[in-house]
């Protein structure tokens, strides 16, 4: 390996079994337990997932979940996990292709999800994000001073196609959720798609308000890709295993429920300790979690009141 591997990243690392939160410390090199759990598994055709974990427990996290799109001109990963990860990443790439990464697409900002863009940054290799998702990069310490080369090279602002055919990749951006420039990828032949953190799992979601993230906006945003995109059957999360386009009908729902249950508990006067107790309307939700929902409710409580 020529390239090199440190980038000095830092990544959301604020988890609790409660809530998330956006503080920011430097990734290890990862452990030989996240390295067991993390393997690469078949979605379709020329279509495959390096699986992520959940943020807890942490000697097993390793970043989000991570495309793999064999095309004919080379591969295309979406997100790269922690810093770090890359030569584990392009060791699994190798083991279903021998074609070079040509692209990378990162669904946000995070660094679980863009941590190791340094691994794969070169003349040969484009780098695409929405065009708020490039602002908010730019402001990590891993893509400032000398690795602002590192920063993506080429942004859109809600709609971009790469690629034709049975390689082609539609990237839509439909408003603010877990940032304000999630980025959701469509591989059209193969009725898939990449969701990133805008699904990341069954349970509240990480809101994060510091960079352009809004729990009013997120069910609103899911519904006009429900309404806007059709012909998908599959949905690549952002830390969970491949679910369906119906597990993402029913997460908006769960948003949608979760926003006014929030927004009304305020109005009542209620503190968030008290609306998160009342935990009734989630009944609807089999299977759904509620460890994050403090930190949920909270972002939501502060958004309401202008924080």
């Amino acid at each position: 390996m020529t390239r090199a591997l440190v980038l000095g990243s830092t990544v959301l690392i604020g988890v609790s079994t409660i809530a998330l939160s956006a503080l920011q410390a430097p990734a290890p090199a990862p452990s030989a337990a996240a390295l067991a759990a993390t393997r690469i598994e078949k979605v379709k055709d020329n279509l495959y997932v390096i699986t992520g974990s959940s943020p807890v427990p942490r000697e097993t996290f390793s970043g989000g979940n991570v495309g793999v799109f064999i095309t004919e001109k080379g591969v295309v990963v979406v997100d790269t996990k922690l810093a770090n990860w890359g030569p584990a990443i392009l060791e699994r790439i190798k083991s279903v292709t021998t074609k070079p990464v040509v692209t990378i697409i990162n669904t946000h900002t995070h660094g679980d999800h863009t941590g190791s863009n340094e691994f794969f940054a070169g003349a040969t290799v484009e780098s695409v994000v929405h065009e708020n998702t490039k602002t908010n990069m730019a402001r990590m310490d891993a893509f400032k001073g000398d690795k602002a080369k590192f920063l993506p090279t080429r942004t859109y602002k809600d709609k971009l196609t790469l690629g034709s055919g049975k390689d082609q990749i539609d990237l839509y951006h439909f408003g603010a959720g877990h940032t304000n420039g999630d980025t959701f990828i469509v591989y059209t032949a193969l009725r898939t798609l990449h969701a990133g953190d805008m699904f990341p799992w069954k349970d509240a979601p990480f809101i994060d308000r510091s960079n352009g993230g809004s729990g009013r906006a997120w069910p609103d945003t899911i519904k006009r890709l429900l309404d806007g995109v059709k012909n998908v059957d599959t949905v690549i999360g952002g830390h969970q295993p491949v679910a369906g386009w119906k597990d993402l009908a029913t997460f908006q729902r769960f948003l949608a429920d979760l926003y006014a249950h929030a927004s009304a508990a305020q109005k009542a006067g209620k503190t968030v300790d008290q609306a998160v107790a009342d935990k009734t309307w989630m009944g609807k939700y089999a299977g759904y979690d509620s460890t994050r929902l403090q930190a949920a409710v909270q972002a939501i409580y502060d958004e309401l009141s202008g924080k």
